[in-house]
């Protein structure tokens, strides 16, 4: 789930009555202005098309959101979340489904298990020794003997799920 922060979240919003008559009538519906609001953005784009009675959206092409959450016929539910987080919590989320493969999850499952983002795993290994006061007492110069790649790869990748992307390594409770 790859974001973009150059373009503003929108959909372009027609109707499939409006489609199967060989119109493309619609208009590109700034998603920011909705961001919780579900209910204010249908009700929006029914006054769009109040020219039909009934309308039955089609949502025809979207920018500046994740894939996971464009529909045709519907948006999904986790947009209107994503729409409330700031970037880098929309970056946190987007490592998480990435690492999960799992697009239903909430930031907050997100946020309960991000750890953080580093450069790699080696800054991670020594990261956490550092946290865990394993290095208190040991010299300088020994702690940089420390093969801390090896030790990511051997003792803790495998009780982590990590996603890495252009802003680093993200890392994340198991």
């Amino acid at each position: 789930m790859k974001t973009t922060t150059e373009t503003m979240p929108r959909v372009f919003v027609g109707t499939y009555g409006k489609y199967n008559r060989g119109s493309l009538g619609g208009s590109w519906v700034d998603l920011e202005h909705f961001a919780g609001a579900r209910d204010a953005f249908l009700a929006y784009c029914a006054e769009i098309h109040k020219d039909e009675h009934e309308p039955e959206f089609m949502f025809q092409d979207f920018e500046g959101f994740p894939r996971e959450f464009y529909g045709e016929s519907s948006l999904g539910d986790g947009l209107w979340e994503w729409l409330e987080l700031d970037e880098d919590d929309r970056e946190i989320l987007a490592a998480y489904i990435d690492a999960t493969g799992d697009e239903s999850v909430s930031f907050r499952d997100a946020q309960d298990h991000y750890v953080g983002t580093y450069a790699n795993g080696a800054e991670f290994a020594e990261s956490l020794a550092d946290d865990c006061g394993d290095t208190k007492g040991v010299p300088d110069w020994l702690v940089h003997c420390i093969d801390w790649e090896r030790a990511w790869e051997r003792e803790l990748r495998f009780d982590y799920t990590t996603s890495d992307r252009d802003g680093g390594l993200y890392i994340f409770h198991n």
